[in-house]
C-alpha cells in the first residue's frame, strides 16, 4: 500500500519511542487551498489499516487509504533542515506552500 524509505522508518520509531507510543497515524482530511491536507498523530493503541515498522507501526486511517494507494514516504534531510515527504501518485496538484493537495479525477 505505501513503501516506508529506511530513513522514514527511523524517524517514524524515534517518534514511537520518545512519545513511547504504539505506532502514528496518517490521515487524509479536507481543507486547505487545494482541497486535502495530511494529518500525523501519536497513537497509543492499534488504529486503522497497520504497516509494520522496524519498532513500532504505521497506522493508515481506513477513510485515507483510498488516498495515498501507492505513495513512498520518505524522510529527507538537506541544507535547509528536514522533512516527511509523501510521494503520492494520486496527487494531480499541491498549493504553493505544499501543505494541501488535490487529487487526479477520480480519484475523490
Amino acid at each position: 500500500m505505501i513503501t516506508i524509505t529506511p530513513e522514514a522508518d527511523k524517524h517514524l520509531c524515534s517518534i514511537i519511542e520518545r512519545e513511547q507510543a504504539d505506532g502514528v497515524l496518517l490521515s487524509v482530511k479536507g481543507g486547505g487551498c487545494a482541497g486535502f491536507t495530511y494529518d500525523w498523530s501519536v497513537v497509543k493503541e492499534p488504529s486503522g489499516e497497520a504497516i509494520p515498522l522496524s519498532k513500532g507501526t504505521l497506522y493508515i486511517d481506513p477513510l485515507a487509504v483510498m488516498y495515498v494507494i501507492g505513495t513512498v514516504l520518505q524522510y529527507k534531510k538537506d541544507l535547509f533542515g528536514t522533512i516527511l515527504s509523501l510521494d503520492n501518485p494520486n496527487v494531480a496538484s499541491a498549493c504553493g506552500c505544499g501543505e494541501s493537495f488535490s487529487l487526479k479525477q477520480g480519484e475523490s
